[in-house]
């Protein structure tokens, strides 16, 4: 659902464009701000009708509440599928998410508070520009639930590089700091306070939408040479995870984790 007065009870995303461009997409879900299919299709849909909206100047990704950023895919949903075909459409909710953000011609700055985990990392590495709070500790889990970061790790590798993501992705189980992220290139820039993070996001939004657009696509092209090709990789990476998750090894973990120890 996109726009309207929402209750955070219910998982929603939501677009506002306010009177100088800034186009504010938020996303939520009571579980830690994971992300089913629904979820994820409502989140690359709202990216693009912002890319195309010529009242859009600059975007700002958030998700809402006072946890995770993101704590990537739903464990419920991944518990439903059933066959590899499902499973593949599943995971093409966070490459079409990648993709959305890739093509964008409209610079799209992060606002993340919270842990991210997971698909989460992989959002936040989409992001042009990301800002976070000293809280924003991230998690490449993917490993130690019997599938791979293997949609959402191009992105990552682009912000972080090969080094970076081999060790956070193998440490599966381990948290990584807001400032490692930032010392990698994830982040530019660590606030201790969320408040302070937020002035400086409205400080760069409002400075990027009064900047020429047509400059602006151009460069935002520059910054994503190279990743022509992601349409067709993305969703070969989303067919092999789809099929990985349906191993009687991973259902068994995400089945133990989510009757038991959270994310």
């Amino acid at each position: 659902m996109l726009g309207g007065l929402l209750k955070k009870t219910e998982p929603y995303v939501s677009s506002d464009t306010d009177y100088i461009g800034i186009t504010t997409i938020s996303f939520y879900h009571p579980a830690q701000n994971s992300l089913p299919a629904n979820l994820l299709h409502q989140l690359a849909e709202a990216i693009n009708l912002a890319g195309s909206n010529a009242e859009t100047k600059v975007i700002v990704l958030k998700s809402d509440g006072d946890h995770a950023f993101c704590a990537g895919a739903s464990f419920d949903e991944l518990l439903q599928l059933e066959t590899k075909e499902q499973g593949r459409d599943f995971f093409m909710g966070f490459a079409n998410i990648i993709n959305e953000c890739r093509k964008c011609p409209k610079i799209i700055i992060g606002r993340v508070y919270g842990k991210v985990i997971g698909g989460g990392v992989g959002i936040a590495a989409a992001c042009d520009y990301c800002l976070a709070t000293q809280n924003a500790e991230i998690k490449q889990s993917e490993l130690s639930i019997g599938i791979g970061p293997l949609v959402v790790g191009p992105a990552i590798i682009r912000k972080i590089g090969l080094n970076a993501f081999s060790r956070l992705s193998l440490n599966a189980t381990d948290y990584y700091s807001a400032l490692w992220a930032k010392d990698k290139g994830l982040y530019a820039e660590v606030y201790e306070r969320r408040k302070d993070m937020d002035k400086a996001v409205e400080v760069l939004a409002a400075k990027i939408a009064g900047w020429n657009p047509d400059a602006l696509a151009v460069h935002k092209k520059t910054l994503w040479e190279g990743t022509e090709n992601w349409d067709t990789l993305l969703a070969e990476r989303a067919a092999i995870n789809g099929e990985l998750v349906l191993s009687p090894l991973a259902q068994s973990i995400i089945r133990n984790i989510k009757t038991g120890v959270k994310k």
